[in-house]
Order: structure tokens, then sequence, then C-alpha cells
């Protein structure tokens, strides 16, 4: 027996009966020969960790646009953050850890330069819409390896594209991203806002502290003790309905005290045009284009849609960069 045969067992015998266990994977779209060491799981968190657009989610936005500080969430540290919180709660039900943390590392690969500003972006300009969850698909099943795609697994394609709210995965895994994402967020962004002086603890209703806590660091663990506490040996992954409502209402202050605080969001509008310019410019001189994006219309894409995939791949950095070069004027070098 090789050691991921023996890793399968393992997993049967110490996992939940609910927890996705690797051999009983629905498997990739195109069958591969097994690797003899890594689980189907494993080899999948290793792709994307390895993959470009992975490694472009350092320089793109969180919230904060170009903010003045090192301390400031990027989206990486985001994936990150939302990967600990989430193999915490799965070590503790016992699910599928590497499951749960390729789904993690995967979820916002198709995220735009500039945050949801950029997806408001391509969202109203490209005539098929744009939504950063559906975008991470495409990065792992087209993108990504000069077209071919990472070949993933059908569960972790799953937990990507369901990770939004409103979605519905289809295992615990897939469950517990969906809801480490958005208590990520909420407590990093609140960190950030707090550092920003956006808010203050005090902005936050003493009924919601007394309830979940009276720091960041408290309320985190409180969302995590509950989902722990309330999921453990059931077939889905929940919370108590105090603690979800809670969670909800935080929400609900971030979105009316940061999401759209005119301090936090004062160059978003820059950054949407910027990128509805790039994407008239590209629309008119697709030759202008990465030449992986030509093989992308040369295999049959449309011309829209490789633009909005080159957009949509660009890191805030480079976005600016081909704004400049196009649009600036820089100054004539004589002999």
């Amino acid at each position: 027996m090789n050691i991921r045969e023996t890793m399968e067992q393992r997993e049967l015998e110490l996992l939940s009966p609910f927890a996705a266990h690797s051999i009983h994977s629905r498997g990739r779209e195109r069958p591969e020969e097994e690797c003899d060491v890594r689980t189907v799981y494993q080899r999948d968190r290793d792709r994307i960790l390895h993959s470009k657009a992975f490694r472009r989610l350092k320089d793109k936005t969180q919230v904060f646009l170009a903010p003045n500080g090192d301390h400031y969430r990027n989206r990486l540290t985001h994936t990150l953050e939302v990967s600990q919180i989430a193999r915490t709660i799965a070590k503790a039900l016992r699910v599928n850890e590497d499951l749960v943390e390729a789904i993690a590392l995967g979820h916002d690969l198709g995220h735009t330069p500039f945050g949801h500003a950029g997806e408001r972006a391509l969202d109203e300009i490209h005539p098929g819409g744009f939504a950063h969850y559906k975008q991470s698909i495409r990065v792992v099943q087209i993108l990504e390896k000069n077209g071919e795609g990472l070949n993933l697994t059908w569960e972790v394609r799953d937990g990507i594209l369901n990770h939004r709210l409103s979605g519905k995965p289809a295992t615990l895994e897939g469950q517990i991203v969906r809801l480490s994402d958005k208590i990520a967020y909420i407590h990093h962004d609140m960190d950030d806002a707090q550092r920003a002086g956006i808010i203050t603890e005090d902005d936050i209703p003493i009924t919601l502290r007394l309830l979940l806590g009276y720091t960041t660091r408290e309320r985190l663990n409180t969302f995590v003790h509950d989902i722990i506490e309330n999921s453990m040996d059931k077939n889905c992954i929940e919370m108590s309905i105090d603690i979800y409502k809670a969670l909800m209402d935080l929400r609900t202050i971030m979105f009316q005290n940061v999401y759209m605080n005119p301090r936090a969001k004062k160059e978003e509008q820059k950054a949407i045009k910027l990128l509805k310019e790039l994407y008239e410019y590209y629309i008119k001189r697709p030759s202008a284009m990465s030449s992986e994006y030509q093989v992308l219309m040369k295999r049959g894409e449309s011309l829209a849609q490789a633009v909005c995939d080159y957009l949509s791949g660009m890191t805030d950095k480079y976005c600016m960069e081909k704004f400049r070069e196009i649009y600036i004027p820089r100054a004539w070098e004589g002999d």
C-alpha cells in the first residue's frame, strides 16, 4: 500500500462519517493518474498554492485602496486568514482539513484589482456581467496553466463556487469555508477600520459586545466556538440563532460605517473609471493584451470575455501601470 492509500484509509478511520473522504471524491473533469504520496485534495491545495493567480492576490485590494501602512489586509492575507479559521473548525469537527484548505485558498482567485470596486466596474461594463466567485471557477478551470486549467476535483470547485453568502456548498468543508469567509472579513476589516480611525469599539452596540466580546479577537473566538459547538456530529454546519444574527448585525454595521464610508472609499470612483477606460481600450485594441489572451481568443473565446479575463487578473499596481502607460504622457527622451 502506498502513502496516499494509507492516508485515505486513515481518513476513513479518524474523520467524521459526514466528512468528505478523499477516496470518495467525485473526481476531476479529466481523469489523471493518482499520486502515490498525496490525496486528491492535497494535490488540489498544492496546485492552487503554486498558481499564478494565487501569487497575484498579494497585490490586490481587500477593502482599503492604497492604504498608508504596512499592516492593512490585502486579498492574500484575507485568504490566509479564511484558511486558518476554517482549518481550526475543520480539525475540531473531524472533517477534511485538506479539502477545507484547498477551497479556502482558491475561493478568491477570480477577484479583480481594487476589491469590490473593480468587481462592480466589470459587472457594469462587461456584457456578460461579472461575479468574482464565478471568475474564480474560470481561473481554475480555464485560465491557469496556459489555458489548461488546474483540473481540480468536483468538491473543491463546488466549495469555491458556493462560498458567497447565498451559496449552498455540497460538503461540510465547503460550508465551513463559506462561514469562515464572512467571519474573517468582518473580523479583519473591523480591525483595519479601527486602525484607520474610521470606527471605534464604541460604534458597536453594547448589546453586541456583551454577547460576542469587547475586542475583535474575543468576537472571533466566540464565532469559532459557536460553529463548533452547534455543528458537532451533525451533517450540516450551523451557528446558533443569536450568534448568527449578531454576526449579520456586525456585517450591517460594517457596511454602514466602513464599506460605504467616504473616507475608506474615496478612491473607488477613480478605480472604477480606470478599469472601464481600460476595458474600452482593449476592446478596440485586443492585440495590446498579453499573448495568453490572444491564444484564448484563437481557441474560440469572445473578445469581450478575453478582455474581462485580462483585466480581472491584473493586480492593482499592474492595472495602474497599464493605465499610465496608455493614457499619461511621458517626457520625450531624445539623444
